[in-house]
């Protein structure tokens, strides 16, 4: 007599190419529509559901519990889109299925850019790298940081470049050429012996008009050499400079 054959153990055996789990299905189910996913029929997509589950008895469904509890919970959603509203019962049943199908468009989204991505040239498979890699080329770009006061003085700069420049000259105290030359003739025929030319500066002159009186004077003191009105003896260099009249 045959041993009798031992049960196997209950397993699920599920595969389903790119399904993860209920909301995968509901999402294929909802592309079958051929509809805009904003605009699927949600009583159609329940019914698709529950059409699916049922046929998928022999796979012992009954194990995946995600699966039923969408089942569940979409036969419970499409009683209440049937049934007339209960005004205490929150939230509605046309909000549930609002966001239900807000879920499937952010699902959809979701696997269409992972496909994309899966559908991008893969390196050293699609497209290769060069042998000999060209360099980075560095882009530079200035920043200026500047404040209010910054700004002012490079303003003040640039208007006083282009600004038209007036000269004004200060009125200073000097004695002319011809005031020296006549006062040095007017008092050289009154000197004696000989005298130092500052003897023949005005006693008043002091600081900067005193150094004018002293250059003019010595350039009256040397018209008056060359004319043989006076003398002129000086010992050393930067010695006193004296003068008398001339013989």
């Amino acid at each position: 007599m045959d041993a009798p054959v031992e049960d196997a153990p209950e397993r699920l055996n599920l595969d389903i190419d790119g399904w993860e789990g209920p909301l995968d299905v509901l999402l294929a189910l909802a592309r079958n529509q051929k509809v805009d996913l904003t605009a699927i029929s949600i009583l159609q997509l329940v019914e698709q559901y529950l059409e699916f589950v049922n046929e998928a008895s022999e796979l012992r469904l009954e194990l995946a519990a995600d699966y039923l509890v969408m089942a569940a919970w979409l036969a419970y959603l499409k009683s209440a889109l049937l049934l007339p509203r209960d005004p205490e019962v929150e939230p509605s049943p046309e909000e549930l299925a609002l966001r239900l199908q807000l879920r499937l468009e952010r699902l959809n989204a979701m696997r269409e850019a992972g496909a994309r991505l899966l559908a991008r040239d893969c390196l050293n498979r699609d497209v290769f790298r060069r042998g000999a890699p060209e360099g980075l080329r560095t882009v530079r770009q200035a920043r200026y940081e500047a404040e209010i006061y910054d700004l002012i003085a490079a303003y003040g700069r640039v208007s006083a470049r282009t600004r038209p420049v007036m000269h004004v000259v200060a009125t200073r105290p000097v004695m002319t050429l011809d005031e020296a030359i006549e006062r040095v003739s007017a008092m050289i025929g009154k000197a004696v012996d000989w005298s130092t030319i500052e003897s023949f500066l005005p006693k008043e002159a002091t600081g900067a008009y005193r150094k004018s009186a002293l250059a003019s004077s010595f350039v009256a003191a040397l018209e008056l050499a060359r004319q043989g009105r006076l003398e002129m003896q000086q010992k050393s260099p930067f010695a006193p400079l004296y003068l008398r009249a001339g013989a």
